[in-house]
């Protein structure tokens, strides 16, 4: 287990996100998911998220990020599907629909442990700020 700290906060917040494209299209293919891959690399560096695994499927997107307790896990998947969206489209007008080119919902699940020993090292190291 890795703990990461910003200023304010020690932390390990691992999320697992999956979404798809509206209707499950199978458009995720080539030079497609070579940008979308770019993408989220480059949105995960501005705000600070770390990609810890990364899977674009014809249909589907898998993300596992270690994100800062500022996010919240709906703030991370609005995020990623929003900037994504909004630059494949630009350059690819193709993608574009009436709908947008993510179905609305998406899959997060949560991913970590916090051992008793973890929670007293970090009082700990609190007392001696």
């Amino acid at each position: 287990m890795h703990i990461k700290k910003t200023r304010w906060s020690h932390y390990n917040l691992n999320y697992h996100f999956v979404w798809i494209p509206k209707y499950r299209r199978k458009i995720l293919v080539g030079s497609i998911a070579e940008e979308l891959e770019r993408i989220l690399r480059n949105t995960a560096k501005q705000h600070g998220i770390e990609i810890l695994a990364l899977s674009i499927q014809p249909d589907h997107v898998h993300l596992f990020v270690s994100a800062p307790p500022r996010f919240s896990p709906a703030e991370i998947a609005n995020l990623f599907k929003g900037v994504s969206a909004r630059k494949l489209l630009e350059k690819f007008p193709e993608l574009r629909t009436k709908e947008g080119l993510w179905a609305r919902s998406y899959y997060v699940g949560t991913a970590g442990n916090v051992s008793e020993e973890t929670i007293r090292r970090y009082i700990e190291e609190c007392q001696d700020v």
